[in-house]
């Protein structure tokens, strides 16, 4: 049976987002805040995390930074706030995906079941966006069942933006990971070859999202 645990500093949060993940076949452990968070998934290997933001104490952005020390499960955040930053800041720690409050406990299971969905296929080397598949072992990238022929860079730049989906990455990150610490060139060289990628993948383009004054970032909404 899957495990699932809930962190939210509101009984009553907690117990209904119990009741529908134990309706899609979780078995739910709760936490009152991040200490005790940080705590269970030290001990327990759970499949999901739902993470609440905005707790005493320990907050939602500390214990997932203490989480990602000893864990790699999803973890989707439940935050009162919509500021792009505190969803930046949540990314950058590690967070897989975003409900605001207040939300729909049926939309916070669907984007658990994506979560889970995206967190399987990248295991397996395969990571799915809609109409677009990128194989990893094999450096095929395909639209709609049709290969995308793609430089090695260009690949290479659209598989470190995909695996890092929604963080934004900045150029020096890009030249670092892609060209490698030595790269002496121009930094531009990443748009240049962001634009070529882009007219590359078509209707897909868009998945490419610039972040102006700072970098890049892949962003897939179902």
């Amino acid at each position: 049976m899957k495990q699932a645990l809930i962190v939210d500093d509101d009984i009553h949060i907690r117990k209904l987002v119990i009741t529908y993940a134990e309706n899609e076949g979780f078995k739910c452990v709760e936490a009152e805040n991040g200490h005790q968070a940080a705590e269970l998934a030290s001990r327990t290997d759970f499949d999901i995390i739902i993470l609440d933001v905005m707790m005493p104490d320990t907050d939602g952005f500390t214990a997932l930074a203490e989480i990602r020390k000893i864990s790699q499960a999803p973890v989707i955040m439940l935050t009162a706030r919509s500021e792009e930053y505190d969803k930046l800041c949540g990314f950058d720690r590690g967070a897989d995906d975003y409900v605001s409050k207040p939300f729909s406990p049926k939309e916070l299971m669907a984007r658990v079941n994506a979560v889970l969905k995206r967190a399987q296929v990248n295991r397996s080397g395969i990571l799915s966006f809609g109409r677009l598949i990128i194989r990893e072992m094999s450096r095929i990238v395909t639209i709609d069942g049709e290969t995308v022929n793609l430089t090695p860079k260009e690949f290479d730049l659209l598989l470190k933006l995909a695996k890092n989906e929604r963080m934004v990455l900045t150029r020096e990150q890009l030249i670092n990971s892609v060209w490698g610490y030595d790269y002496l060139g121009d930094m531009r060289t990443v748009d240049t070859h962001i634009k070529a990628l882009r007219e590359h993948l078509g209707e897909c383009r868009d998945l490419i999202r610039t972040v102006w004054g700072v970098g890049y970032k892949f962003e897939y909404r179902e």
